[in-house]
């Protein structure tokens, strides 16, 4: 049987400022370089100790980040979209503009707490009222995976661990640039705080998230995100997999409920 979650049906519904979709191409460095997670590139990717950030990984970044610039290795691009949708049960019903379904995506409830859904953000189809999802698929482009793959191949470990991991946080923080685009297009990024480090710890409205990811484990979804979005336009395609190519580009179904939050859901606790 289906039972719905305690969250809010009657929050204030957004209006995005378009319907449909857009791709953005030439995105500057200089626009989301600042929300580079640090912390992650720094201990997570490189596996620098505290007393080397400072010594040693900022220079590093400095410097490579300027021959990125200099060798026009990245080719930041974004397709996003905004879509009307209801909810039904454990699905997102993404709707066309004569309120026919489209496609669904059918996410897992937790078996126990609060039994939350992603769906459960989205007005209810009975409530007769259309709600909105926002969709978008970012990358940094192929260049600098090839310049990570020649530096591989010419056993240069050091120098392509670095890039590689590297390349991987400038997705996600183009990602997170993006998704604050989107919370102020939709009027909800009042709230957001004004230091980073209460960014990466997401207290604002407005939760983004990843296909693969506790919430939304299906990477079948990708497909139907590619469906809506067609990022080949900015370069990027899906395996047979369900991997995104180049790697350096992440997808997201970004969720404007002030409940919506990072949850485990189906058997993981």
């Amino acid at each position: 049987g289906h039972v719905r979650s305690d969250v809010a049906t009657d929050n204030p519904l957004p209006t995005p400022p378009f319907w449909g979709t857009r791709v953005i191409k030439g995105i500057q460095l200089k626009e989301y370089a600042s929300w580079l997670d640090e912390t992650a590139l720094f201990r997570g990717q490189w596996g620098l100790t505290k007393d080397l950030v400072e010594s040693e990984g900022r220079p590093r970044l400095r410097g490579l980040l300027d021959r990125l610039q200099t060798d026009n290795l990245l080719e930041a691009a974004v397709v996003h979209g905004y879509f009307p949708c209801v909810s039904k049960n454990d699905d997102l019903i993404i709707l066309d503009e004569a309120g026919n379904e489209r496609t669904r995506f059918t996410f897992p409830r937790q078996r126990r707490g609060r039994r939350l859904c992603l769906a459960d953000f989205f007005r209810p189809q009975e409530a007769g009222e259309t709600d909105v999802v926002a969709l978008q698929v970012v990358t940094v482009g192929s260049r600098i995976g090839e310049e990570s793959a020649r530096l591989f191949e010419a056993d240069a470990y050091r120098d392509y661990l670095e890039l590689h991991g590297l390349s991987v946080q400038l997705a996600e923080a183009l990602a997170e640039y993006w998704h604050a685009r989107v919370r102020a297009e939709l009027g909800i990024s009042g709230g957001d705080p004004a230091a980073l480090d209460g960014m990466f710890r997401t207290e604002y409205q407005g939760c983004r998230y990843s296909l693969g990811y506790p919430a939304c484990p299906d990477l079948e979804d990708r497909a139907k995100i590619a469906g809506l979005l067609r990022p080949e336009r900015i370069g990027v395609h899906l395996s047979e997999e369900f991997q995104l190519h180049p790697e350096q580009s992440t997808d997201a179904i970004v969720v404007h409920h002030p409940e919506a939050s990072y949850f485990n859901a189906g058997g993981r606790a």
